[in-house]
Formats: C-alpha cells, sequence, structure tokens
C-alpha cells in the first residue's frame, strides 16, 4: 500500500513505560502518548500497534494517513533484519523476534523500521536541535542511565559504526586498578558516571531516588554530598571531554535518568569541565562547559527520534497495473 509521506509514528519502548509521538510534516509533535509498557514478545509487539493507533487517534488521523513507524527498543536490534534480541527487561529473550515483520501486520501494512533505544534519542535530539537552528546538526546523546553510553548523530547522521559499538564510551578503563566492571574490563567509565556509580556514591533514602538524594543533600551542604556530587561530576565531565575529544561533536546532550536533575545536574558537570580546562589553554579553547545541555523535557526524544528514523525508511515504489 502507498501511503502518503507526511506523518510519522515513532514509539519509544522502555522497561516500565512506551511512549509514542505523531509527527506532522513540517516535523513538529502534533500529539503524544504515553502507557505502560507490556512484556514478553506478544506484549512488546501488541503494546507497540497500541501505542501507535493510540497517538494516531488523538490527532483524528487513521493510519492510512501514516507514511511509517519507527520503534526504539533496548536490546541488540538488526536493524536490516529487523530484529531485536536480548531484551531481557522486556522478557524479548532467546531467539531473535521479528518486530518489523509482527508490528508492520498489526497495523494493517504500515511500513515499520526498529533501531536502538540509544540511537533514536540521538536522533530525536538532533532532530529537535536542528527545528531550533535550521542547521544540519552534530552532536552527542550521552545516557545516564543504569550503564553509560552515547548515540552519535555526525554531519546530520546517526553512526552506528562497523560493528555497531560506536559511542560505548562507558567501556573505556579509566582506572586500570579500578573495580571490575560487568564487561570483564577494570575501572570503566560506566562505574563512575552512569545512574549506578550514583547509587554506589549515595544510596539515598527509601522511596527517594539516589540521584535526587545526592543533589538534595549536597544543596543543602552536607560535606560529604558536595565532595559525592564533585566525583559524580567529575565523571560525567570526563564523558564529555572522551565524546569531544574523539569525534568532536558540536554539542553533547545529557539524557537518560540521572539527567531529570536538570539544571543542578547541568551546572555540576559544566563546573567540573570548567575546572577541568583551567590548567589547560587547549581544553579552554573548546569552550568545553558552552556545549553542553540537557535534553528537553517537554517531548520525549526517543519516540522524536523513532518518529525520524520511520521517515527515513523508503517509501515503496508503486507498483503498475497489470493488464492482460
Amino acid at each position: 500500500m502507498n501511503r502518503p509521506a507526511d506523518l510519522a509514528v515513532g514509539v519509544d519502548i522502555g522497561g516500565t513505560k512506551t511512549l509514542a509521538v505523531l509527527l506532522g510534516p513540517d516535523g513538529a509533535v502534533v500529539a503524544q502518548d504515553r502507557t505502560p509498557t507490556e512484556t514478553g514478545a506478544r506484549g512488546v509487539v501488541d503494546g507497540a500497534a497500541r501505542a501507535a493507533r493510540a497517538v494516531a487517534g488523538q490527532a483524528g488521523v487513521g493510519l492510512e494517513r501514516v507514511a511509517a513507524v519507527g520503534v526504539g527498543i533496548p536490546g541488540l536490534v538488526d536493524p536490516g533484519l529487523g530484529t531485536v534480541r536480548h531484551a531481557v527487561n522486556l522478557g524479548v529473550d532467546g531467539g531473535p523476534l521479528p518486530l518489523v515483520a509482527e508490528l508492520s501486520r498489526a497495523l494493517d501494512g504500515v511500513r515499520v523500521a526498529i533501531e536502538n533505544d540509544l540511537n533514536v534519542a540521538a536522533l530525536g535530539a538532533a532532530h529537535l536541535a536542528g527545528r531550533e537552528t535550521g542547521e544540519v546538526v552534530d552532536l552527542a546523546f550521552l545516557a545516564l542511565g543504569t550503564g553509560l553510553a552515547a548515540g552519535l548523530v555526525l554531519d546530520g547522521r546517526l553512526r552506528r559504526g562497523a560493528r555497531g559499538a560506536a559511542g560505548e564510551i562507558g567501556h573505556v578503563p579509566v582506572d586500570p586498578a579500578g573495580p571490575v566492571c560487568p564487561c570483564g574490563q577494570r575501572g570503566c567509565l560506566e562505574l563512575y558516571a552512569s545512574g549506578t556509580a550514583v547509587r554506589a556514591l549515595w544510596p539515598g533514602a527509601p522511596g527517594v531516588p539516589a540521584p535526587v538524594a545526592l543533589f538534595k543533600a549536597a544543596a543543602a551542604g552536607d560535606p560529604e554530598a558536595v565532595a559525592a556530587r564533585a566525583r559524580y561530576a567529575s565523571a560525567v565531565a570526563a564523558a564529555v571531554r572522551m565524546l569531544v575529544l574523539t569525534v568532536d561533536v558540536r554539542e553533547v546532550v545529557l539524557g537518560g535518568g540521572v539527567a531529570a536533575l536538570g539544571e543542578p545536574l547541568l551546572d555540576a558537570v559544566r563546573d567540573a569541565l570548567a575546572a577541568a580546562s583551567a590548567g589547560s589553554a587547549f581544553l579552554t579553547s573548546l569552550r568545553l562547559p558552552e556545549r553542553v545541555r540537557l535534553a528537553p523535557g517537554s517531548v520525549p526524544v526517543g519516540a522524536v527520534g523513532a518518529a525520524v528514523l520511520g521517515r527515513q525508511v523508503p517509501q515503496p515504489a508503486v507498483e503498475p497495473l497489470r493488464t492482460r
């Protein structure tokens, strides 16, 4: 079925929630939807289909008006084959789930594309930044979550790498004598700059996320919390510095669970970058503090990026009518 290429849906499937958006012809977000994530292979497909239909319904349009649906999902994603494996927190393990084929079937033949959730977040951040500036975007989306990794959009194009490992800076060792990382190496950056690292620094109180507890205690003047906040901000600053010094992105966008702290986190990271640059004319010339910003909180960046991904799927050619 040939569909008009004016509307696209993006679905970002997380461990607890599924976010969806509808992008209009001008790239603006027309509608948003949020639903609890369904787990298991069947639940993932059905939940994504419901999210796509819901967000289209909010805008009063049918699926026949939707050109494509893009999906961001954790796990090992093969965009070419349209499959996902080892999305353990979604209950998808073992053999590959043919998500593209099954979701397209559930959505009456709408074209579907999938990508790793971090990569679609990078695409979403780049799309929103491009709408603001009107320029080709060059950025890294640094996800501060359970782990630490970056999605890269270079000269407006997503960079996956030869083996799909582009941006996996969380597994760059920064302390050879440090603790063992789940990847098998020692002293990886992820152990110091992820959300998990915050919990190791400052466990917090029951019902209060560790990053919130740490920054609240530091703001109140607790000297131990102030020191822990500085250590964490320095580790995140090291991740920013690594991204700038390796691929020289124009900006690094902080996202993920820890980024929900907002301006206090951004200020702490910028201060750490300024301190690290103080003794180096070279680093000072790079103006690192100015190149860091927060992911926008008003729209789900990952879902926006998923919709952008969907738009990049080639439109199928219209088959000519056959005559006898």
